[in-house]
């Protein structure tokens, strides 16, 4: 018997009832949510984005009519070789009416003179250094501090922008009513560099590109990228800005919410930033990205899940309770599964994990192409060229990024280690701690 007859031999000797109960956790929760749910927002997005053509188009007119200043603000420590391109990219916007500043958060390198040449040519237009470094957060604030944009734009020093970006990511604030803040598309921009940042670039197309799309569409996006977010500077000032991290833009995402604003995604403002090009990097930047679920959504904000809190909200508790759900409470449900596999149906593991893997190889095909419908317009040759990186997805999603994921709950919920983290100066942790 072939291999092939194998695996329909398999399948005819379960019932379809059957069939569903062994493989429940994508059947119950990952189909229904990342599959069906995310495509009918996206068609609905796409119909709606049609249907407001000229309210958008007016909009942008009154943006333009106003022409407000806008504060770009780059926190950073020995990002001097990032920031020529990020300079020559603000500097190509069809927005023009924008006030460039950078803050040299304690650099040990070349930064400061690169800082001052650009600033010098009249490239920036404010220049900050510290010389005892006090972490992103800290060099945020103070450039904020001196920013005197009617609207603020956080950019990662090693981003650069596409030429309309910082157009669309300020025209929410003009399209719609309560906008606090605007989270922009997040594209990586060492395409190409080798598997793994292609396989990133992939998975941010999923889970930033469409994937804010969607729970913006649903009113519950939790963050606003640090690497490229626009907000209002009257609410940041009210808000007193970032508070300390590691997870600092998911954590004043939030903390805008609370206030009752809204925050909503634009696909068309796109943002190229750098990701990790090996595994060891990505693992440490995954490690910090997911302990910051446990420290803000678990212990800082978990006031949003109740409904004493007098400002509670519906559409903030289920921003939290989707966000814990669907990457805590699942990821051990994931576990969970594994164990349930080998001990009920370890005559069948090769066909399970076989399956298994189609499914979500299925999944992973339907979700890109929806990427390639919606956002298209926007893509560059090489995103158009990503489906032949999307055989390896289910692994690098489901078995690398969730064994990171997992080791970084436990880390954070028994130890506390974000606190410890270098990503901040000591001093600053230990006062936070």
């Amino acid at each position: 018997m072939s291999y092939f007859e194998s695996v329909i031999d398999f399948l005819s000797r379960h019932s379809l009832e059957e069939l569903v109960f062994m493989f429940w956790p994508f059947f119950f929760f990952d189909l229904p949510r990342f599959v069906i749910l995310d495509t009918l927002c996206l068609v609905y997005f796409g119909i709606k984005r049609r249907l407001e053509r000229k309210k958008r188009q007016f909009a942008r007119y009154m943006l333009y009519r106003e022409n407000p200043l806008v504060s770009v603000i780059v926190p950073g420590k020995n990002e001097g070789k990032h920031i020529p391109a990020l300079v020559a990219s603000i500097k190509r916007q069809t927005y023009k009416n924008v006030e460039l500043i950078i803050v040299d958060d304690g650099s040990d390198d070349d930064t400061p003179i690169i800082l001052e040449n650009l600033k010098r040519q009249g490239l920036i237009d404010k220049v900050f250094r510290c010389e005892v470094r006090g972490g992103k957060a800290s060099a945020a604030n103070l450039a904020l501090r001196y920013a005197e944009g009617k609207f603020v734009v956080h950019l990662d020093a090693d981003s650069h922008l596409k030429e309309d970006a910082i157009e669309n990511i300020i025209l929410p604030f003009y399209a719609y009513r309560d906008v606090g803040a605007v989270s922009g598309d997040i594209r990586v921009k060492n395409l190409n560099y080798n598997v793994l940042t292609d396989l990133q670039a992939v998975e941010y197309l999923k889970s930033i590109s469409t994937g804010r799309i969607v729970t913006s569409m649903l009113d519950i996006l939790r963050i606003v990228s640090g690497a490229f977010g626009a907000f209002r500077k009257d609410i940041l000032d009210r808000i007193k800005g970032w508070d300390v991290g590691p997870g600092l833009d998911g954590d004043i995402t939030l903390r805008i919410r609370k206030l009752g604003f809204k925050v909503v995604h634009e696909p068309e403002a796109v943002c190229y930033t750098s990701v990790p090009t090996s595994l060891l990097k990505l693992a440490r930047q995954r490690y910090r990205w997911d302990r910051s679920l446990v420290r803000f959504r678990v212990r800082r904000h978990r006031d949003m899940l109740s409904p004493f809190n007098k400002n509670f909200r519906l559409s903030n508790a289920l921003t939290v309770m989707e966000n814990l759900f669907y990457n805590m409470v699942l990821n051990i449900k994931w576990w969970i599964y594994l164990f349930q596999t080998f001990f009920v149906y370890h005559h069948d593991l090769v066909f399970i994990f076989l399956i298994n893997y189609l499914l979500y190889l299925g999944a992973n095909v339907i979700e890109y192409a929806m990427a390639v419908l919606i956002l298209g317009k926007t893509f560059r040759r090489g995103e158009f060229l990503l489906w032949i990186y999307l055989p390896l997805m289910p692994i690098y999603t489901g078995i690398y990024l969730r064994v990171v994921r997992t080791f970084a709950h436990f880390m954070e919920l028994l130890f506390k280690v974000s606190y410890y983290d270098r990503w901040n100066p000591w001093k600053v942790s230990r006062l936070l701690k």
